[in-house]
């Protein structure tokens, strides 16, 4: 179920953006099967018993196909993570930090191929990151036990120039351990992975939110 999740999810780039003029015979499908290929392979046990597998991934190319993903690089590396990270829930896998993806040039890589190295990598000294929203933008909004508010008013904590969006369309609260995202009755709705939502919605980690037209990745600490 997780792998299906994954190639859907990175077939979209190739029928997409990435099939216009590349120069790379290398697709984001293939990046994907490998990422997922070595969480498996690394996959150890931790004190707490639970699966920890890589969360850093470093994919190494040769400098004409480094080349070709320099225009859809941060979709790319948006794309992988999101993947991944689908995949690690599906599987029950758990990581010990920040989950990332980056391309590297390899100079001694022949084109049309690539290597990944995995690595875990813990928070920095160790201290839990606080759950955030992702932007579009890629900026980060820290949560705390303050509400969230999502509107096209200026005075909103996160304030989107989209006219889908209604002046105040949505709030994202702490609940116990947890956080919400609540409707505010706005004329398009949001929506929480593609389904639209009706009174609080608990969120988890990788949710994608949709506030109209605009999409924010939820990441909990």
């Amino acid at each position: 179920m997780g792998m299906q999740a994954l190639e859907r999810r990175l077939e979209r780039m190739v029928v997409g953006v990435f099939s216009r003029g590349s120069r790379t015979n290398i697709r984001p499908i293939e990046l994907g099967r490998r990422l997922v290929r070595e969480m498996d392979d690394q996959r150890s046990i931790d004190v707490h018993g639970r699966r920890v597998v890589p969360n850093h991934f470093s994919v190494q190319l040769s400098q004409r196909d480094f080349d070709s993903f320099a225009d859809i690089d941060e979709v790319l590396r948006t794309e992988l993570v999101e993947a991944a990270r689908e995949y690690a829930r599906s599987e029950g896998y758990h990581f010990l930090g920040p989950l990332s993806v980056e391309l590297v040039v390899d100079e001694e890589q022949k084109p049309g191929r690539f290597d990944v190295a995995a690595t875990l990598r813990q928070a920095v000294d160790g201290a839990p990151r606080p759950s955030t929203l992702v932007l579009p933008s890629g900026e980060h909004v820290p949560l705390t036990d303050a509400t969230v508010t999502v509107g096209r008013l200026s005075e909103s904590t996160i304030a989107l120039n989209d006219q889908n969006v209604s002046r105040r369309h949505a709030e994202i609260r702490p609940n116990r351990q947890h956080y919400v995202v609540v409707d505010l009755g706005s004329t398009n709705g949001t929506m929480v992975n593609g389904v639209r939502i009706h009174g609080e919605t608990v969120l988890s980690d990788g949710d994608i939110i949709s506030f109209g037209s605009t999409y924010v990745r939820f990441e909990a600490s």
